[in-house]
């Protein structure tokens, strides 16, 4: 099994989760929320390859990423700039064409 396939059905058991649960999950257990605890954001330079450096280590212990990955298919289909459920854009495209062939009834196996 592919990167994208493993990714995509580590989804799966989130495809009827409503998208309001995921997104308070998100918010509430994400990672990348407890940066902006003090109401500012972290240092970014500007740097995308700093920034999504920056990103990724923020993610690493995210205990919802999967939820993050799941919540952001759903409301923009992996077309989102920065890093959600710990990948960048490039491979969330990649894998996000993997998860709507599953969510549309492809292969779930």
């Amino acid at each position: 099994m592919t990167f994208e396939e493993q990714t995509a059905a580590a989804l799966d058991p989130l495809a009827q989760v409503p998208d309001e649960v995921l997104w308070d999950v998100v918010t509430r257990d994400g990672a990348c929320m407890s940066v902006y605890t003090d109401g500012q954001a972290p240092d970014f330079t500007g740097d995308v390859l700093s920034d999504r450096e920056l990103a990724a280590r923020i993610c690493a212990g995210c205990l919802v990423r999967n939820e993050c990955l799941e919540s952001e298919f759903r409301l923009v289909g992996g077309a989102s700039l920065g890093v959600w459920g710990a990948l960048n854009v490039e491979d969330r495209q990649a894998v996000y064409a993997v998860w709507l062939v599953r969510r549309l009834g492809g292969d779930q196996g």
